[in-house]
């Protein structure tokens, strides 16, 4: 999900039955997402735990999943704000933003043999284009793994 299909993410478009959320992405575009059994349980957690707790959810909020302390949807800069929190606290060296977790995730699906046109449709790729920067990051990661770990590995320059 990108941070502003975070923010808009709807009681309404979270089928954990059918282990998808439904996101409205770039270009007013409807795109399922899907999600796992962790996922779930830790959404789940949420909406019982902290969202229903909450004492006031602002009329026209009701529908959001992610309600802010005065009760109205998380904007971008909340979502920010606690992944840099995050980042701090786990005392990470790298900067850490939300698109961090998009472009890992997409990164991961490549390295774990997950086609292109796949990803693209996950990440709500309009283009394929979009979506190779991922085969390129793979690359890379596979030469860095050769340069550590074979002995006879070298570059050609």
């Amino acid at each position: 999900m990108r941070a502003t299909e975070l923010c808009n993410f709807r009681l309404s478009s979270y089928h954990p039955t059918n282990e998808f959320i439904s996101v409205i992405g770039k270009g007013n575009k409807e795109r399922s997402i899907p999600i796992g059994q962790s996922a779930i349980k830790w959404i789940n957690r949420y909406i019982t735990i902290v969202r229903n707790k909450n004492k006031v959810i602002k009329k026209g909020n009701e529908d959001f999943v992610f309600i802010n302390p005065s009760g109205s949807k998380i904007s971008r800069s909340n979502v920010a704000s606690i992944v840099k929190k995050a980042s701090v606290d786990a005392d990470l060296k790298k900067k850490i933003t939300p698109h961090t977790f998009r472009h890992s995730f997409a990164t991961h699906l490549v390295q774990g043999g997950a086609s292109l046109n796949s990803i693209r449709i996950m990440l709500g790729h309009e283009s394929i284009t979009s979506t190779e920067i991922y085969a390129r990051t793979d690359i890379d990661y596979l030469r860095d793994t050769l340069e550590c770990f074979h002995p006879t590995f070298q570059i050609k320059s």
